[in-house]
Order: structure tokens, then sequence, then C-alpha cells
């Protein structure tokens, strides 16, 4: 074997190189930010040769993207379209974020690319409003008399306190659902009370 066949610790490459550069890419960008993360200290983590991640990403922002687009932090996954929820029920679960979950990468990325024609920023953007259009159309499916204002304003919501907890390093979420629910309440009409059969005795 020669020495391009193998990791900077000496370690067999395999075939999840292209796994381990990814999950390195998900521990360190989130840990230190991006523009703090080299290539090299990327690769070591990832215990693999420059040679090896670049055959897999020809750049650091091809990198990057992937990042973003395979980043699944186990929240929204699967939150709309769960069928054991009402439509409000699922507004309200978008807002039920565990402590220990790593804070929003889309908003870190745009912050620190500065650019907005990069292809990261722009997979962020998408991916932010992909999810306000999640909020509007379970908002519709509520019954909400503007959708479309209420799925903004909660995903103004989320973003909100996903920026505010990772200021303060304080948790957000529960103050923001309790906010989201009051949101919800307002936009969606109460169900008429039923009538009573008359009693025509």
């Amino acid at each position: 074997m020669t020495e391009s066949e193998k990791g900077p610790l000496g370690r067999r490459r395999g075939r999840g190189a292209r796994e381990r550069i990814l999950s390195a890419s998900q521990q360190l960008f989130r840990d230190q930010g991006i523009n703090r993360t080299g290539m090299d200290q990327l690769c070591a983590v990832a215990q693999v040769s420059k040679r090896t991640a670049y055959q897999h990403f020809a750049s650091k922002d091809e990198l990057l993207t992937e990042y973003l687009r395979r980043f699944d932090p186990d929240v929204m996954a699967g939150v709309f379209d769960r069928t054991d929820l009402t439509p409000r029920e699922r507004l309200l679960a978008a807002f039920e974020i565990p402590a220990a979950t790593p804070l929003c990468p889309y908003i870190a990325a745009a912050v620190e690319l500065h650019d907005p024609q990069h292809p990261a920023s722009q997979y962020a953007r998408d991916y932010k409003t992909a999810i306000a259009a999640r909020l509007t159309e379970t908002a519709r499916e509520a019954g909400a008399t503007n959708p479309e204002q209420l799925g903004e304003q909660l995903a103004l919501l989320i973003d909100g306190a996903s920026a505010r907890t990772r200021v303060l390093n304080s948790e957000s979420f529960p103050t923001a659902a309790a906010i989201a629910a009051v949101l919800i309440d307002n936009a969606i009409p109460a169900s008429p009370p039923r009538r009573q059969p008359s009693d025509d005795r």
C-alpha cells in the first residue's frame, strides 16, 4: 500500500472516507465555525489525506454546500408529516427543539460567508424558504385566516429563537413556543360551539 492510499494517521482510507469528511465537517463547522476550519484540520479529524478529500470534494466551498444539504438535526424532519398530530399541533411541534440539538447551520453559514452568491448561501436561502412554505401549508390546513402571514411569523420566530440561543448560550425555544401558541390561536378561528338538539316536546 502506498502512502497516498493512507490517511495522515496511516490508516486505510476505505470506502467510508466521504462520510468521515462530512462527519468531521459537521463537528468542526458547528463547534468553531466555517472560516476558522481549514482543510488540513478537517482532514486530520476525518483521518484522510488532502488528496483523498479533494477527490471527494473539489473545494471547501463544495464541501460546505454538501454539509448543509446533508445536515439533519432531527427536528424538522418528519414534523410536518406526522399523522398523529393535528395541523395546529404540528405547528407547535416545530418549536420542540431538544436542548442538545446543534443550532441552525444555515444561519451560521449565511453570516460567515458574507457572499449571497455563494452556493451555500443560496442553499441556506432555499432551505429557509422551504421551511416557511411548509409552515404556511400547515397553517392553511389548520384553518388560519391568513396562512401566509402566520407561516412567515412562525419562521421568523424559529430563526430568532435559534439566533438568540446561540448568542446568549441559553435556551430560548420554550419562550418562542409560548409566543407561537398565542400567534396560532389568534390566527385560527375558534370552532363554533355545537348546537344542542332542540326540545320538541
